[in-house]
């Protein structure tokens, strides 16, 4: 037997294809299902802007929902909408009048009539559940709407058409599903909640014939552009830019690249730890610089200022040159998958090697409540698909300084990083003094120092190493401090 092929269709919806698979199965049979502006409509018209034309002609079937006129005033407000096309390649036919009969036959009968005459490649139903409460209130019973479900997938696929049925439904877990779940190839749920004053839209492909798709609800957005899908970065993605694999990284900071063993081996993801104030973004600034002085690019994602603001002119300059590229992070609904493809589409278009995350604490606050929960697992993921791209990594992250007590992230995300830089706060003769340490640098000899540093115009510092690490890091008096009124030198007052 020989085995038959399947052709795939691009969908025209950022990132849909992935999550579908590889594309939407020609000839196939689909729901697409959803609470009342939750994006049904504005997915189908997307779909079928993007795949209509005078060889493959789309039909639109409209029915007790918006009439076709009112649907267009607002669907030609997206960029996708081609004015072209209407009567050319799409055609709308309202089946209003058909559906209030109640008569599921004769409903069929017009359907197959309009195939007939427009021999389309593309069928939409929109709402198909009118149709379906419309037999019912006849008394059509559950036998004869799904022969009708049947009657009309065989005729669709029979007429090689790709198909798509539009319809209110809000769990695909319905104890009494309709009978189109079952003849469906495809089911496309779409959901929407609110949650205080924040939006989020998710997409969960739950069946797709034939297709290997991305199982799990993936966050989508509606702007100008119609809808994009944002499924989890590929982790098969190869580097963007090639370097030699023992290759280092300078740090751009003196001094901090003998700590490190020689600088960051190129590739590795790196967490610079500390308080508010201790220097965090100073030494990402200070990254970034340094790769534009040896001919490279970057990418910065801003989570708490402006990139270019409190970052230098260096810096300033070097975004408005486009040797930096900047990902907007000021809109409140995001998820990190989001995140993860606006940076990845930014790595390759600058083919960027660096990338800076600043920082971690402002990167959770931007999200929705939805997707703090699992903010961990996420960002996991973000740091493997990042990895891959063969960009060197810096994030940072605001930590309490509790001056008796080590922590490296208040997420428990420390050991996703190859790298750890520590920055903290200590009193010396009454005083508050920085000092930094290199913790972790995987597969390399660290030093151990505890280095005093400080913040000038020309950016940071590093100093003596600090004598007494005890008293830093173990909560007993240091050498050079005094002890507060709780017995400890490093507890300013």
């Amino acid at each position: 037997m020989t085995k038959a092929t399947i052709n795939r269709l691009a969908t025209g919806v950022p990132g849909l294809d992935e999550v579908l698979g590889g594309g939407l199965p020609e000839f196939s049979f689909n729901l697409i299902a959803g609470a009342p502006g939750c994006g049904k409509t504005t997915l189908a018209h997307q779909i079928m802007f993007a795949l209509a034309t005078s060889e493959r002609p789309a039909l639109y079937f409209t029915v007790l929902g918006e009439p076709p006129l009112k649907m267009l005033r607002y669907q030609q407000q997206f960029d996708f909408f081609d004015s072209r096309k209407i009567t050319q390649s799409i055609h709308f036919v309202n089946l209003a009048d058909d559906a209030s009969s109640g008569d599921l036959a004769k409903v069929l009968a017009r359907i197959i009539a309009e195939v007939q005459k427009h021999a389309p490649a593309l069928v939409f139903v929109d709402s198909f559940r009118s149709v379906v409460l419309a037999g019912k209130a006849e008394g059509s019973s559950y036998l004869g709407l799904q022969q009708f479900i049947q009657q009309l997938g065989v005729t669709m696929t029979s007429w090689q058409a790709t198909t798509f049925l539009l319809g209110e439904y809000s769990d695909a877990r319905d104890p009494n599903p309709n009978p189109v779940f079952t003849v469906a190839d495809g089911l496309i749920w779409l959901r929407q909640s609110v949650e205080r004053n924040s939006v989020v839209r998710q997409m969960e492909v739950t069946k797709m014939r034939g297709l290997p798709t991305l199982p799990g609800l993936h966050t989508f957005r509606i702007d100008a552009a119609g809808i994009e899908v944002f499924a989890p970065p590929a982790l098969e993605a190869r580097p963007v830019t090639q370097f030699p694999p023992s290759s280092r990284v300078a740090m751009g900071v003196p001094g901090l690249d003998a700590m490190m063993g020689g600088g960051l081996p190129r590739g590795y993801s790196l967490l610079i730890a500390g308080p508010s104030g201790s220097g965090k973004s100073i030494m990402a600034a200070a990254f970034l610089a340094e790769g534009a002085r040896q001919g490279e690019t970057g990418v910065i994602a801003a989570f708490e200022q402006r990139a270019n603001k409190s970052r230098g002119q260096i810096i300033a300059d070097l975004i408005d040159n486009g040797r930096i590229g900047v990902v907007d992070t000021r809109t409140s609904t995001l998820s990190v998958d989001e995140i993860s493809r606006v940076l990845i589409a930014e790595i390759v278009r600058l083919k960027a090697s660096r990338v800076v995350i600043d920082s971690l604490s402002g990167f959770e606050l931007v999200l929705a409540p939805a997707f703090r929960a699992d903010f961990r697992e996420s960002l996991a993921r973000m740091v493997a698909a990042l990895a891959r791209t063969g960009a060197t990594v810096l994030m940072t992250s605001e930590l309490e300084d509790r001056y008796s007590e080590l922590r490296f992230s208040p997420y428990g995300t420390a050991f996703l990083t190859d790298a750890i830089v520590v920055q903290r706060y200590v009193e010396i003769d009454s005083r508050l003094e920085r000092v930094m340490a290199v913790v972790k640098v995987r597969a390399s000899a660290h030093s151990n120092e505890l280095r005093l540093f400080s913040i000038t115009d020309t950016g940071i510092q590093l100093g003596e190493m600090l004598q007494d690490r005890e008293g830093l890091l173990g909560g007993r008096p240091s050498r050079h401090g005094r002890e507060g009124e709780h017995g400890t030198a490093s507890s300013p007052k």
